[in-house]
């Protein structure tokens, strides 16, 4: 019951923890959204930092889910399957136990004289006395069965929870050190841009105070604009064509050939005459308003005001000067381009100068077929891989091959955790374009179209499930699972891994006994057939090393007496 209790206790505060860590991912992944709506306006700055922000988002809720497998689903387990027999046990024990006691004082009560009821009450109680010892030694089985069961129970759920934490710092940690040379990057963009910052100030305020100076001459507020496609802009009043006595003041700017005007700064701009070459520009001198001129095309003609005779002045110029410039330019001026700043690279690739040492493991990996390329949406340069499968994934895929349970695939790290030369060996021999061909074989058949590396999480889940759990596009053999098996302890023996590999994907059983063969299992075939690589393969995919063949010998018997010591 103290048990019982203890792990109520530990499952509802664990349904607290996943619901409020869930809280705080819904939380932060709004923060997100909208530190990306911000990195909109820059749009190179920051980008990167926000997807990796996302990947980690993604890895926690990983994280909160393998929690709430590990302790609410195993925990729940051992309460719903054991405690309620157990306890249905203990009350059965009792009952007897009272029967027995029942049975005790009738034997006591008979008289000495009545010979047949003492017979009777004797043999009741041997009876009852029996069954109780029976049922004593069934309950104390139960008792020490379930004593070791919940000590496996709670072992292997609180293993669980500490290897999905392990996980999940695993992997923010290679995603933090893959952005290590962006964020270096980043910073020396910043100190550029802060450079540039302070110099821009302080040129603004030499021409504010410039401005100042101007203003309190008297000097016309317009003037050419040195790096812009503008050659002048300022406010003008336009009379209304419709109501002549409607003056409107306007933003007006000579671009391209065209005056162009805004009404206002919440407006679009409008062209008020598309080509300069067709108009003529003159002074107005007859009308009651001040400083206006006028412009005239073969459609239409408009009438504008200036704030001074300076200002009317330097637009008369401008407007007569663009319509001279638009008659001499040739048609083929050449426009150069403003250099842009190279995009913000992720990753290795923002690092200038030659790429980085990789690790050994790596390195190795990567030299595999197809091992460059996550095996399941194609990203560059995986860091992660499956011992079992013999393949390399990106760090999102890794996530969801974990959620598959190591007995599907056991991933690893390539840059982090240490390997074993034969299980480098695997990845080389077997390698991503092997396994594509023979889990990706029906594909086109199925119409399914593989997942990009862009490609959403849950596209990739699915596929991935598809792929390995459902195997949905393999190409089965016609023979069944008994002759797969028996392919795969021959190719076990002549230690062919594609052969072996292209086995387990259509059903082969990997500990099943080959009748034929004395009821010898993959693994004593591999022993016997001395293939190392071959043993490995086959105990990364869950071969038993102690199952036995018809004549008690098993895989190392085997090899012990082929002389196969390795």
């Amino acid at each position: 019951s103290l048990l019982e209790t203890q792990l109520e206790k530990v499952m509802k505060l664990c349904g607290k923890m996943v619901e409020a860590g869930q809280t705080y991912n819904a939380a932060n992944q709004l923060f997100l959204s909208g530190l990306a709506e911000l990195s909109t306006y820059h749009k190179t700055d920051g980008v990167v930092t926000v997807r990796a922000n996302n990947k980690l988002t993604a890895f926690k809720a990983m994280l909160f889910d393998q929690t709430q497998r590990a302790i609410g689903q195993q925990l729940t387990n051992l309460c719903t399957q054991f405690l309620p027999q157990l306890m249905e046990t203990r009350r059965e024990f009792v009952r007897i136990g009272e029967d027995l006691e029942t049975a005790a004082a009738k034997n006591a009560q008979v008289s000495r004289h009545k010979a047949a009821d003492a017979e009777r009450a004797s043999h009741l109680l041997l009876a009852t006395r029996k069954c109780y010892q029976h049922f004593a030694l069934d309950y104390c089985l139960q008792l020490n069965t379930f004593k070791t069961q919940q000590r496996i129970d709670v072992l292997n759920s609180v293993f669980s929870f500490v290897h999905a934490q392990f996980t999940f710092f695993h992997q923010g940690f290679d995603l933090l050190r893959d952005l290590e040379p962006t964020m270096k990057t980043m910073a020396a963009q910043l100190s550029e841009l802060s450079a540039d910052c302070a110099a821009k100030k302080k040129e603004l305020e030499n021409k504010h105070l410039l401005v100042q100076q101007r203003d309190a001459s008297g000097e016309p507020m317009v003037s050419p604009c040195p790096g812009s496609d503008d050659i002048i802009q300022g406010y003008l009043f336009k009379r209304s064509r419709r109501k002549s006595k409607t003056w409107k003041r306007c933003w007006f700017t000579i671009r391209d050939n065209q005056l162009i005007y805004r009404k206002s700064h919440k407006e679009d701009s409008l062209v008020l005459f598309e080509d300069l070459r067709l108009c003529a520009v003159k002074s107005l001198e007859h009308i009651d308003r001040r400083f206006c001129f006028e412009l005239l095309s073969v459609q239409k003609c408009c009438t504008l005001q200036a704030d001074s005779e300076q200002l009317k002045q330097a637009w008369l110029s401008a407007l007569q000067g663009s319509i001279d410039l638009a008659y001499r330019e040739r048609a083929d001026v050449q426009v150069t381009q403003p250099k842009e700043l190279p995009p913000l690279l992720s990753g290795a690739e923002a690092s200038p100068g030659p790429p980085a040492r990789r690790p050994a493991a790596l390195g190795v990996a990567l030299g595999g077929p197809g091992n460059h390329r996550c095996c399941d949406c194609g990203e560059e340069e995986p860091r992660w891989a499956s011992v079992n499968l013999g393949v390399t994934v990106c760090i999102e895929c890794s996530g969801i091959h974990r959620s598959l349970g190591v007995h599907l695939s056991k991933v690893r790290s390539l840059t982090l955790d240490s390997w074993e030369a034969e299980q480098l060996k695997l990845l080389c021999v077997l390698g991503n374009d092997v396994m594509n061909r023979i889990y990706e074989a029906r594909c086109s058949e199925e119409g399914r179209v593989k997942p990009k590396a862009d490609s959403p999480r849950a596209e990739k889940e699915t596929w991935i499930k598809e792929k390995y759990v459902e195997k949905k596009f393999v190409q089965l053999s016609s023979s069944g699972d008994d002759e797969a098996g028996l392919r795969l302890y021959r190719a076990s023996t002549a230690g062919d891994l594609v052969a072996m590999a292209t086995a387990l994907s259509e059903g082969a059983e990997v500990n099943g006994s080959i009748g034929e063969e004395g009821g010898r299992t993959a693994l004593i075939g591999a022993a016997v057939g001395g293939s190392l690589l071959a043993c490995e393969f086959l105990l990364q995919n869950g071969a038993n090393v102690n199952h036995r063949d018809q004549r008690g010998q098993g895989a190392l018997h085997a090899a012990a007496t082929a002389g196969h010591t390795g």
